[in-house]
């Protein structure tokens, strides 16, 4: 073999070298794309099924609800929580519930379930004078009170206006009462060394400040205004169960009774649950509850707004933070 045998040799051993690695290159990147096209078809096919699921979810309870309604049901009504306007037991939202159960041609009887500490006078006679509304437009219809574990003040004044309240014995009922917290700061402030300073337009518009000494002109006015709103609460409840009550002095004096004693004092009827009085007293054993809910879009709306506020809180903080000196 003489020298140009040995290079060509040579060089095409280099030469066949070569081109297996670059097959092996091609073939390595071909199977890496369709590796990746597969992880991304199996990663958007999660993500449709994810959000799927996500609207099967949301639209589950409106199918529900949909196919219980060609059918005779109670209507459930929840007031839970606080009764406040911007809480979930607000006016707006128990009224409307009650509105849309009274429209339902398939509804032969609301039950207001009910769990609440009490809350707002207002937003609680609001309801009271909604169900007596819709009582003398469908006298037919009964409206029960359904008591979890609780149902106290602004509750129990809503459950006044039902045809009869139902109660575990064991459930804390009552506390028909007016109430007004405050404290006192002015003596701490004294001995604090702390001058406290208040300028107000108007003889009483600073009344009932916590660091400064208690009028008795304001105290008394205030007790005043609380009497006429507990005034108005007894009035609505002796209207509601009528001569069911015991004649009691306790009876309005904002004590709370066991869900058994209460019964005894006329605060309500039996016993029972939302379950056994579909079922037991309107006859029925389909529910469906009227309580509107929140839209998942407003409630992400929601976040969002308050997630954007608070960047502006946090921008405006630091622009001011920049233009001082």
């Amino acid at each position: 073999m003489d020298k140009h045998e040995a290079v060509s040799k040579s060089t095409g051993y280099e030469a066949g070298w070569e081109k297996d690695v670059l097959e092996r290159l091609a073939f390595a990147a071909i199977n890496e794309q369709k590796t990746a096209r597969r992880w991304g078809i199996f990663f958007k096919m999660l993500t449709f099924a994810y959000l799927a699921v996500i609207l099967w979810i949301i639209a589950l309870p409106t199918i529900e609800s949909d196919m219980v309604a060609n059918k005779p049901h109670i209507a459930v009504i929840d007031v839970k929580g606080m009764i406040a306007e911007g809480e979930s037991a607000n006016a707006e939202v128990m009224i409307q519930g009650l509105r849309n159960a009274v429209k339902d041609k398939n509804t032969k009887g609301i039950v207001l379930n009910i769990n609440s500490p009490g809350g707002s006078a207002v937003q609680a006679a609001y309801v009271y004078d909604e169900i007596r509304r819709q009582k003398q437009k469908r006298p037919d219809l009964p409206i029960y009170a359904v008591v979890g574990d609780i149902c106290a003040s602004g509750g129990y004044y809503i459950a006044a206006a039902s045809d009869k309240i139902f109660v575990s014995p064991a459930s804390i009922i009552g506390s028909i009462g007016a109430v007004m917290n405050s404290f006192g700061f002015a003596q701490a402030l004294e001995k604090l060394g702390v001058e406290r300073r208040t300028l107000a337009a108007g003889e009483h518009k600073a009344m009932l400040d916590p660091f400064a000494p208690l009028k008795p002109q304001e105290a008394e006015h205030m007790q005043t205004m609380l009497n006429q709103v507990h005034q108005q609460f007894i009035n609505a409840v002796k209207q509601g169960r009528g001569d069911r009550l015991k004649q009691s002095p306790e009876l309005f004096s904002g004590l709370v009774w066991s869900g058994e004693a209460s019964i005894d004092m006329g605060l309500a009827d039996g016993f029972g649950s939302v379950d056994s009085v579909a079922r037991e007293v309107v006859g029925v054993d389909e529910k469906i509850n009227f309580t509107p809910k929140e839209r998942l879009l407003d409630r992400l709306a929601g976040r969002v707004g308050t997630a954007f506020a608070g960047v502006l809180a946090m921008v405006a903080k630091n622009i001011s933070h920049e233009l001082s000196f």
